[in-house]
């Protein structure tokens, strides 16, 4: 059985802080230690959570990647909008123009998030996230679609995105132009697998389809070094545009 995508993590300066904050936003459930889980649904946990991970790092350039949030109605991403500024986020600048109906915040720790307009309809059979909105090529759309066994439901132009075949977030990747990579992205994926599979087989199948191990040294905020595992069974790979994520022990 192939990785499942756990967690959704950001290296943050302040992780207590971050989850409080995004659990306001989304409305998901704070749970122990610094993450978020999403809602409850028959009984079962459904999609993967938010973690905020210690780091000493600033953030220094816009992250790779951001949250999409939806809006039923126009009053409803006001309200979106007000809860977000309440508890510590801000409006932000990147370029966006007056007549777009999205609006543009950063969160306490400056990540960047949208707040999108109702009527979207790329997004309307998604939940409260409707996409985590990735700087990336088509080629990484097609190895995320393969590496999560996610179906491509985008392809045209050099974009991709895929989503879960349960439904929920999409994950979209914008073709070129791709900016350079420069140091650790804040955001990565934490993927995981059942309790008996074989993680071995599940990081060779990775690497068949064009995922390399991460460089000696390299962390992935603590738990993950060179590509191997350490107490915490973490393995550190990179995808195929160079962007770090790691595989959990099964269970």
């Amino acid at each position: 059985m192939s990785s499942q995508l756990f967690a959704i993590c950001f290296h943050a300066t302040r992780p207590t802080e971050l989850a409080r904050f995004w659990s306001g936003v989304l409305g998901w459930e704070l749970a122990s230690g610094p993450q978020i889980l999403p809602p409850t649904v028959d009984g079962a946990t459904g999609g993967f959570r938010i973690r905020f991970l210690p780091s000493q790092e600033p953030k220094t350039r816009q992250n790779q990647a951001h949250f999409d949030l939806t809006s039923a109605s126009p009053e409803d991403q006001r309200q979106t909008v007000a809860r977000a500024l309440e508890l510590g986020g801000q409006h932000i600048d990147i370029g966006q123009l007056p007549e777009e109906g999205h609006v543009v915040l950063a969160d306490p720790d400056g990540n960047e998030f949208c707040v999108i307009e109702p009527g979207n309809n790329f997004l309307a059979d998604t939940g409260v996230v409707g996409a985590l909105a990735c700087d990336g090529t088509r080629e990484v759309g097609c190895f995320w679609s393969e590496a999560l066994r996610w179906p491509l439901v985008w392809d045209q132009d050099e974009e991709t995105a895929i989503q879960s075949p349960e439904g929920g977030t999409k994950i979209t990747w914008g073709g070129p132009p791709v900016a350079p990579k420069t140091g650790t992205n804040r955001l990565f994926f934490e993927l995981a697998l059942p309790a008996d599979a074989d993680r071995s087989a599940e990081v060779d199948r990775l690497l068949a389809l064009g995922a390399t191990r991460a460089a000696a040294g390299a962390t992935d905020g603590g738990e993950t070094d060179g590509g191997e595992t350490d107490g915490g069974g973490h393995v550190l790979l990179l995808d195929p545009d160079g962007n770090e994520f790691s595989v959990r022990r099964p269970g």
